[in-house]
């Protein structure tokens, strides 16, 4: 969507979320970051999202509401009481407001996000719709207070821009068939646009339709319609069409939604107009375009230097990265269910560096051999970059508890050839916890562990067979070297780095130099190599398809993670596949929606027989 749009920032309305519905790709967009407002008590219902390129622009202030009344998160101070260094301003001020309906409920249904750069104040909004009586003293109130905010930060000396979807029509270029409409109702022009919505859009735009005296604080236009400067006399410029009556074919819709700036900023822009011709919704996107170089104080500077804080950008130069810590308070990539986390896209961006540490063990007790060095390869927390400059969480990355296979992240190239090693006995290999491989000197003396016996019973012969020319005399030390070869080989990967030699030719090499030390006696042995085929059965068990439990509809269940805080936080769940009812809620007995199966991943034990099945 955002590489069809071409845009650095991108204003949404009537998002119809909650808080709970977000997603992954909503909020975990590389190069990109987002600010919500979103209703408290309807579900999906209005909502409005501004998302911010941060290789072009990176707010310095941003608020949710319209009257400043809400609070941060994790605040309990209201963005009006904030010190003045973290307000934008502009608050409503006591009398300006009529208060017909209060603040809180203004800011409740979600409907501004106000974000603040450097060169301006960037005002979203989601202006109430004209339905039934019963709204009229909402949408009044919100339409007072959108006007009182934005002349406030204009006489403040701020330049503004108000975005979004206004639901009012400015004049009769606006909608179509306005005046046949109106001659049937027997309603005049001048009587239309006295209504108090389109009143108060056509005092505060320039050149708008007033009939008779202005209002009272309102005296003076503030913004300008950036569409029609560039568009006067354009007919037919409609942003938005009935559905239900399929009136989008025919263009037979209204212009109600507007970029409108402040005179100070007027000149920067190079275009505005409609792009009618993408789908996918009821409006169509409605865009303004700044040049790349703009009169600021009086001086042409590059747009990225006034769009961003003042250490980032210089000459249209980048100074530095945009950070995770660039982030505001209100910014979505810092809700619990997303910080510290990143999109799967961003895995691939950069691969996490592995680290060398060679480190000396404590020698075994009563052994005249020096400690056997030990080579441990592990990664650690790495700060990854989102695209244009985004960085990744810092969270640390998964760690593996078995030896890694080919080609894993786990073992990094070395950027120069590594040095050779000395002529020693061929190291042991043994699998250590967290990621760790370790590479010790000899084998172990004290056999297989306890650990692998699980393990070995995968691989070795269910018969083993004696050779019959050998007898039962010598120690025990190279018999279990031996079981120990069986097991490493089939488990490690098959290459390792030029500096490590392959596993199974390393061990076999030890007990053959073993072997010529201690003549063999007895040595339980296989006349025929071992076939690991033979074992189908178990590599199933291990690799096969996973097997998941079945919904009310007789279907795969897909799996699920908890993002709520609380004990069930990260756990994963089974849950019908189909897709949420109209309810919102889960549903018995329908064909179309999802059911309530529900079942724990940590509960769900699948019959062996169908585990193999895969």
């Amino acid at each position: 969507m955002f590489d069809t749009l071409e845009a650095d920032i991108v204003v949404m309305q009537e998002a119809k979320i909650q808080r709970k519905d977000l997603q992954d790709d909503m909020v975990l967009i590389p190069g990109w970051d987002v600010y919500f407002s979103l209703p408290k008590h309807k579900k999906g219902y209005s909502g409005v999202a501004i998302y911010t390129r941060s290789s072009k622009c990176a707010p310095i202030r941003a608020e949710e509401g319209i009257t400043g009344i809400l609070c941060p998160p994790n605040s309990s101070t209201t963005f009006r009481d904030l010190p003045e260094d973290q307000q934008i301003g502009g608050y409503p001020r006591p009398g300006q407001l009529s208060g017909e309906v209060d603040e809180a409920t203004l800011d409740s249904e979600g409907r501004c996000v106000i974000l603040e750069f450097a060169a301006f104040v960037l005002v979203g909004v989601y202006s109430p719709a004209t339905r039934d009586e019963s709204r009229d003293e909402f949408r009044h109130a919100f339409t007072e207070a959108m006007d009182v905010r934005v002349r406030n930060l204009v006489a403040m000396g701020k330049e503004v821009v108000l975005t979004g979807d206004l639901n009012i029509i400015r004049s009769e270029l606006d909608t179509a068939g306005l005046v046949e409409q109106l001659r049937k109702e027997e309603v005049s022009l001048d009587d239309f646009f006295s209504s108090p919505s389109r009143r108060f859009l056509n005092q505060i735009v320039f050149g708008g339709r007033v009939v008779g005296t202005r209002d009272e604080g309102r005296e003076e236009a503030v913004l300008w319609d950036l569409c029609r400067e560039f568009h006067p006399t354009r007919t037919g410029m409609y942003t938005c069409w009935d559905t239900r009556k399929n009136c989008r074919p025919g263009n037979f819709g209204s212009r109600i939604d507007y970029v409108l700036c402040s005179s100070g900023i007027k000149d920067w822009f190079i275009d505005a107009n409609i792009q009618e011709g993408l789908l996918g919704s009821d409006h169509c996107p409605v865009y303004a375009t700044m040049g790349d170089t703009v009169n600021h104080n009086g001086t042409t500077v590059p747009i990225t230097d006034v769009m961003n804080p003042t250490d980032m950008f210089k000459d249209g130069e980048r100074q530095r990265e945009w950070t995770i810590k660039d982030a505001l308070p209100t910014s979505a990539k810092l809700i619990p269910e997303f910080s510290n986390r990143r999109s799967i896209k961003d895995m691939f961006f950069k691969k996490p560096r592995a680290t060398i540490k060679p480190t000396r063990a404590t020698a075994m007790p009563g052994s005249q051999d020096p400690p056997p060095l030990i080579i441990t390869i592990s990664t650690g927390p790495e700060k990854d970059s989102w695209a244009h400059g985004d960085p990744a969480s810092s969270q640390p990355s998964s760690q593996a508890t078995a030896p890694p296979s080919s080609g894993s992240t786990l073992v990094a190239s070395p950027q120069k050839p590594p040095a050779k090693r000395p002529a020693v006995a061929s190291p042991a290999i043994r699998p250590q916890k967290k990621g760790k491989v370790t590479l010790a000197k000899e084998p172990s003396k004290t056999g297989a562990s306890a650990s692998q016996g699980t393990l070995k019973s995968f691989f070795k012969p269910k018969t083993p067979v004696p050779s019959p020319s050998q007898e039962p005399t010598g120690t025990d030390n190279t018999a279990s070297a031996t079981a120990d070869i069986s097991t490493a080989s089939e488990l490690l990967p098959a290459e390792l780095p030029p500096e490590i030699p392959s596993p199974s030719q390393s061990l076999k090499g030890s007990a053959e130099s073993s072997a010529k030390k201690t003549p063999l006696t007895s040595v339980p042995t296989d006349d025929k190599v071992f076939d690991p085929i033979e074992n189908k059965a178990s590599w199933s068990k291990l690799l096969g398809k996973r097997v998941v439990p079945k919904c009310e509809h007789g279907e795969d269940c897909v799996s699920r993670i908890t993002k709520k805080p609380g004990v069930n936080c990260g756990r994963s769940f089974f849950m019908c596949a189909r897709p949420t009812g109209p309810s919102g809620k889960k549903e018995d007995g329908t064909t179309e929606f999802c059911c309530k199966t529900f079942i724990w991943s940590s509960e769900w034990k699948p019959s062996s027989a169908a585990s193999l099945s895969g």
